[in-house]
């Protein structure tokens, strides 16, 4: 069942996500050649603990971590740890803070040090499709709206769609009702109404879309080894233009 949020839910919410945006902020400063996986995560949850909030991955389903690490194959769920980022890697950060009871969630994909000029149109090509996406986040129109928008978007510039993972509702609980494919096709699904808050996210890889998961039970990679980028913010309908919770 979705969960219409009030405005008075809605502004707990940006507060989460606020906290969150900063977050990504702050990790971004970080990232360089040499960093552990390990140290961004720690980093992560010490910044959003002592800002009030607590690290709403840490725990979750068994994760152990407070921000999901995916370095270049990695599609999402990477598991931080002793692992070293190297000059020319991508890597993408998925994270999110709980403040008042209520789930912030966004991700980036960053390039390590110097990147190729592939590197730079995926994650240029996986944010802008999140964009394209949320044209369609209006009162009237059909969920599968956004999806199919970020699908057009990525497959025209030769890159292809995860399907076994999607962005969702989100509230009192990271996951809620509706699951929101980044692929199919239009006018499918429920109707957008106010008060609907919901995670886009689009994660997009460089080679087919097919993926597995790792034996730690945990870390999805793509089939084929080529790379892979997620771009996520949390979004509130409105009466006119989405409001993007996760962006300051």
């Amino acid at each position: 069942m979705i969960q219409i949020k009030s405005q008075r839910e809605i502004e707990s919410m940006r507060k989460a996500n606020v906290l969150t945006a900063l977050t990504h902020e702050y990790l971004a400063g970080l990232i360089q050649p040499g960093i552990m996986t390990k140290e961004l995560d720690e980093a992560a949850e010490e910044f959003i603990r002592s800002r009030g909030g607590l690290p709403a991955f840490k725990g979750y389903g068994g994760f152990p971590g407070s921000v999901c690490i995916s370095v270049n194959e990695e599609v999402v769920h990477g598991i931080p740890g002793p692992r070293i980022l190297m000059e020319g890697d991508i890597v993408s950060l998925d994270t999110g803070a709980i403040i008042e009871g209520y789930y912030g969630d966004a991700a980036r994909t960053h390039g390590v040090g110097v990147i190729d000029e592939e590197a730079k149109r995926l994650i240029v090509a996986t944010q802008e499709s999140f964009f394209e996406g949320i044209k369609f986040a209006k009162v009237g129109n059909r969920l599968s709206d956004i999806s199919h928008a970020i699908q057009a978007y990525v497959e025209a510039r030769g890159f292809s769609v995860v399907r076994d993972y999607v962005g969702h509702g989100i509230g009192r609980e990271l996951h809620e009702d509706p699951q929101i494919p980044n692929y199919g096709p239009a006018g499918r699904g429920p109707r957008l109404q106010k008060g609907m808050v919901l995670a886009i996210e689009p994660m997009i890889n460089e080679g087919r879309f097919t993926v597995r998961v790792l034996p730690n039970e945990w870390t999805v990679v793509t089939m084929d080894g080529k790379r892979s980028a997620h771009y996520e913010n949390t979004i509130a309908i409105t009466d006119g233009e989405p409001d993007i919770l996760s962006m300051r």
